[in-house]
């Protein structure tokens, strides 16, 4: 994948009910289950848990990219910042940036792919960014790096 190289990986649009279950499984704060508690919230009205904004961007991923490649999963994330709430009805678009991509030192059939993942809402606003490595079995394997 070379650098430079970006994608927009497709729309999401979470309901109110998809906020809710979800916060009441992993993030089960006030402001992500209680539309009159968020009122009193810095965020002003109920709003996803910045794990479930992850979740739907990594869905995005999947669907519109991983399926379809030969994905080996990832070694970890170098940053993930949560720059905007996202409330129900926000429709949320995905775009990847490649920034670095080389072999790995003892793995030559392994690449490491860096990564930056931006979510923006339907106002072009960043809510979501992330930098972050993935791993793909590549197409011509080179030797092994010292």
């Amino acid at each position: 994948m070379p650098e430079g190289f970006t994608r927009d990986l497709g729309t999401v649009t979470p309901t109110a009910e998809e906020i809710v279950a979800f916060a009441r499984q992993y993030d089960p704060q006030p402001f992500h289950l209680d539309p009159e508690a968020a009122k009193d919230s810095v965020f002003g009205a109920l709003c996803a848990s910045g794990w479930h904004t992850c979740a739907l961007a990594m869905r995005l991923m999947v669907t519109h990219f991983l399926h379809e490649s030969s994905s080996l999963g990832s070694p970890g994330l170098e940053s993930l910042k949560w720059l905007k709430p996202v409330f129900p009805g926000d429709t949320l678009r995905l775009r990847q940036t490649v920034t670095e991509s080389r072999p790995m030192g003892k793995r030559p059939d392994v690449g490491l792919t860096r990564t930056v993942w931006e979510m923006f809402n339907q106002h072009g606003e960043k809510v979501l960014h992330m930098d972050g490595w993935g791993m793909f079995r590549r197409r011509t394997p080179g030797a092994a790096q010292a």
